[in-house]
C-alpha cells in the first residue's frame, strides 16, 4: 500500500528524488516573496507544497509505481501508477505524460494523459483536450475539453436527485398557489354573500 500524505519531518530542500526526474509538462512554481532575487526550482517547490499540505506526492516521468495509492490533499502523475487510487477530499492531476492503470475514487480528477479505468469523483472530473480515458465516469460535474477522448459510460451522480428536488419544489409550489387560489375565491364569495345579506335587510326595513 502506498500512502501520501504531509511528513512530520520537514523535506530537505533541494529533494534529490525529484531533481533527477525529467518532465516534458514542468510543475508551475508559485511565485515566492522571500528571496525575489533567486528562482525557485521545480523540487524546491514541490517540496514547499508537500511541506504545507498542497501536495501530497509526485510520481515523476518515467517512474512506475504499483499498488494501492491512498493520498489526502493533491497528487500528481506524470508517470506511470498501476493498482487502485483513492482519496476522500484529494484531487488527482494526470499530466500529459501521466498513465492511470487504475480505478480512481477521488474528490476531484484533472486528466490531461491517460487513464485505462473508472473514475468516481465527488465534486468534478475535467478532461483536458490531450487526456484518453477509457473506463466509466461517475461525478455530478463534468468538463470535457475539446480533442479528449473518453470510451465509457458516463453516469452524473447527483443529478437524477437534483430533477427530483426540483419536480418536488414545483409541485409544492403549484399547492401553495392552488390553496392561496381557493382562499382568495372563498373570500370573494363570503364579501358577495354578506352583500347580498345587507341589501335584503335593507329591502325589508324599506
Amino acid at each position: 500500500m502506498i500512502r501520501m500524505g504531509r511528513s512530520r519531518t520537514e523535506p530537505q530542500e533541494p529533494a534529490n528524488s525529484y531533481s533527477q526526474q525529467t518532465q516534458t509538462a514542468p510543475y508551475q512554481a508559485e511565485p515566492t516573496a522571500s528571496s525575489p532575487s533567486r528562482a525557485v526550482t521545480d523540487s524546491e517547490a514541490m517540496a514547499r507544497d508537500i511541506k504545507e499540505g498542497r501536495l501530497s506526492g509526485f510520481v515523476g516521468h518515467g517512474t512506475v509505481l504499483s499498488g494501492e495509492t491512498n493520498f489526502q490533499a493533491m497528487l500528481r502523475v506524470d508517470g506511470q501508477l498501476v493498482g487502485s487510487v483513492s482519496s476522500e477530499t484529494g484531487t488527482l492531476i494526470v499530466g500529459s505524460n501521466g498513465q492511470v492503470d487504475a480505478n480512481v475514487s477521488v474528490a476531484a480528477a484533472v486528466v490531461n494523459g491517460v487513464v485505462n479505468g473508472d473514475i468516481i469523483a465527488s465534486e468534478r472530473v475535467q478532461l483536458g483536450r490531450t487526456a484518453r480515458v477509457v473506463g466509466n465516469i461517475q461525478a455530478p460535474r463534468m468538463i470535457i475539453e475539446d480533442g479528449a477522448i473518453f470510451e465509457g459510460m458516463c453516469s452524473m451522480l447527483g443529478a437524477r436527485k437534483a430533477i427530483e428536488q426540483q419536480a418536488i419544489e414545483s409541485a409544492r409550489q403549484a399547492e401553495e398557489e392552488e390553496s392561496l387560489f381557493a382562499e382568495s375565491n372563498a373570500i370573494e364569495i363570503a364579501t358577495e354573500t354578506d352583500e347580498d345579506d345587507d341589501e335584503l335587510v335593507e329591502a325589508a326595513k324599506g
